[in-house]
């Protein structure tokens, strides 16, 4: 199978269904952005962590795909002539969301309260965590203006509003685990 079609070269690229949109298209920023987050978390699991946090991180992974499958489809050729779904896969339930909130709350047992906000960074892989959050955020917002346009499955931006959380959870765990300076943000005050 040959990686290039050479049918994106006018700048047009085809949802699932067919149909072709420009590749700046709002649905097509939502998903290349969480394909891009997705990229991201590998960077994660790629570093010496736990792992449960990998566990987890390879079910993100897996998670993120189906954002992606749901974002990319085209919501008129959703329902295939027959009554199917188009989307033939689980499509993130509410399990997914609460696997995320359970496993911050599993998390911040063992992280002392926040005090302040802190400055991104402190380690490379705390880095490259506060990196993919911000990605997610971006995927978020992208999400949700592509929902009012054409509205899509609600749990999908559910999803991505809490792994946002998690991935900001996960940068103070490996903070704690690597024992990472954390600096805290202290805004001056006017003179």
């Amino acid at each position: 199978m040959k990686i290039y079609t050479k049918t994106g070269d006018k700048g047009t690229t085809a949802l699932f269904g067919g149909t072709r949109v420009p590749k700046h298209h709002i649905r097509i920023d939502s998903y290349g952005t969480v394909d891009e987050l997705n990229s991201h978390i590998g960077l994660i699991r790629d570093q010496k962590i736990d792992n449960i946090s990998k566990t987890v991180l390879i079910n993100i992974q897996d998670k993120l795909f189906t954002v992606g499958a749901v974002l990319a489809t085209d919501p008129e050729k959703a329902i295939l002539k027959n009554g199917e779904k188009r989307l033939n896969i689980p499509t993130i339930s509410i399990e997914d969301i609460e696997l995320l909130e359970k496993e911050m709350d599993r998390m911040n047992e063992s992280l002392p309260p926040m005090t302040h906000f802190v400055l991104p960074g402190g380690h490379q892989t705390v880095s490259f965590c506060h990196i993919a959050r911000c990605v997610c955020r971006r995927a978020e917002r992208l999400s949700t203006a592509l929902y009012e346009i054409a509205p899509f499955e609600e749990k999908t931006l559910q999803y991505l509003n809490r792994l946002s959380d998690y991935l900001f959870v996960l940068a103070r765990k490996l903070s704690h685990d690597l024992k990472a300076e954390e600096i805290e943000w202290i805004p001056k005050k006017n003179s």
